[in-house]
């Protein structure tokens, strides 16, 4: 909405002037040493004209200049409100755009933790399946080593119980077999050994 400035300052600056006109003549009067109706000289009044058509003249001749000065303010300020209003859009923009860089980032987080969790999974069942696949192993091994020392433990004990069982049967043999016994058990040997 466009609006016209130099209308505004019409009045303004034709108060300024009553003023500054009233304030003049009444400093002349003042000055002329009378009350009100008293001793008003010639030269006061010739004063005042000289003021009025003076300070009209400083009017007429400021006014143009005041009021595009006052516009070109007016201006200025509307292009910095405009600059202002602009920079205000671009960084509603940006912060849109941060605001949905973080949210994609806040995403992309997500997704590289729950890869990680799954990964971590994944590494939890392979660990878990190798540690049963081990313990398996090992507990055949052990199986085996086991089966392996009850058997040779079996055949030290037959050994053992084989040697005492030849032992006693020794000592029954010698207790019990005669002078005649073993003469005739050397002479069988020798047959045998002879005939083969």
């Amino acid at each position: 909405m466009k609006t016209n400035h130099s209308s505004h300052l019409y009045p303004a600056a034709i108060a300024l002037a009553a003023l500054l006109l009233i304030s003049v003549a009444d400093a002349a009067f003042a000055a002329s040493g009378g009350g009100y109706g008293s001793h008003w000289q010639s030269t006061d009044t010739f004063r005042i004209i000289n003021f009025l058509v003076l300070a009209g003249l400083v009017f007429f001749l400021l006014r143009k200049p005041a009021a595009q000065f006052l516009g070109d303010r007016i201006k200025g300020i509307q292009e910095q409100l405009k600059e202002l209003e602009q920079k205000k859009i671009e960084a509603e923009k940006k912060l849109a755009e941060y605001t949905r860089r973080l949210a994609d980032l806040s995403a992309e987080s997500d997704q590289i933790i729950d890869e990680y969790r799954r990964q971590g999974e994944s590494m939890r069942e392979n660990i878990l399946k190798a540690a049963e696949t081990a313990a398996a192993k090992l507990e055949s091994q052990a199986r085996r080593n086991i089966e392996h020392e009850f058997k040779k433990a079996r055949v030290e004990l037959e050994m053992e119980i084989m040697e005492k069982a030849i032992s006693r049967a020794e000592t029954m043999l010698e207790k019990n077999i005669t002078d005649k016994d073993q003469e005739r058990l050397v002479g069988e040997y020798l047959d045998k050994v002879v005939i083969k």
